[in-house]
């Protein structure tokens, strides 16, 4: 399989805060900006995979770093930053900009991992990523110690999984306690 440059998946998008975005504090919600980063990611797995479907495996994490305002535009940035077999990790960046001032600063990162489908909704294989600029390269990099935390992490998931109570809540017998 062909091996695809970082930037070939590379998907921008910049959209202004509409004051139906806005919680109570005046900042972006942080729902409608994890729809985004989604949104974003879909594209750029879709983009390096060729594939008609995507699935998100996961949202490893989105570290909202500096709050996003009315007055500011947002740009998701997003691209590959490493490949497994079917799986792709998806880094986003969220920049920011104050449209009064030009201040563009990092509001937000976030990793999120997709798996390709085939027509026949099966995992199919992906290219593996070429790492370029020396964000690629650091992203690149430091993928294998976040695959094994996704990894640790899941196992946890389902652990926690087995044990949670799939009882209605109206079901459930008061416990009596001694």
């Amino acid at each position: 399989m062909n091996k695809k440059r970082a930037r070939e998946s590379r998907i921008i998008n910049t959209d202004q805060v509409m004051s139906l975005d806005l919680n109570n504090y005046n900042t972006l919600f942080g729902g409608v900006l994890m729809r985004k980063l989604d949104n974003n990611a879909t594209l750029s797995a879709r983009r390096h995979a060729r594939v008609k479907e995507c699935v998100t495996a996961s949202t490893d994490s989105i570290d909202f770093l500096h709050p996003i305002h009315q007055t500011d535009s947002v740009c998701i940035e997003s691209f590959v930053s490493y490949t497994g077999k079917s799986s792709m990790e998806i880094f986003c960046k969220v920049i920011a900009e104050d449209m009064l001032t030009g201040e563009r600063r990092i509001a937000a990162t976030a990793f999120l991992t997709f798996v390709a489908l085939g027509e026949d909704k099966k995992p199919v294989d992906v290219p593996q990523v070429i790492p370029e600029t020396e964000e690629e390269k650091f992203l690149y990099e430091t993928a294998k110690e976040r695959a094994e935390v996704r990894k640790l992490r899941r196992l946890k998931s389902k652990e926690l999984a087995a044990v949670i109570s799939l009882d209605k809540p109206w079901d459930v017998k008061e416990e009596v306690y001694a």
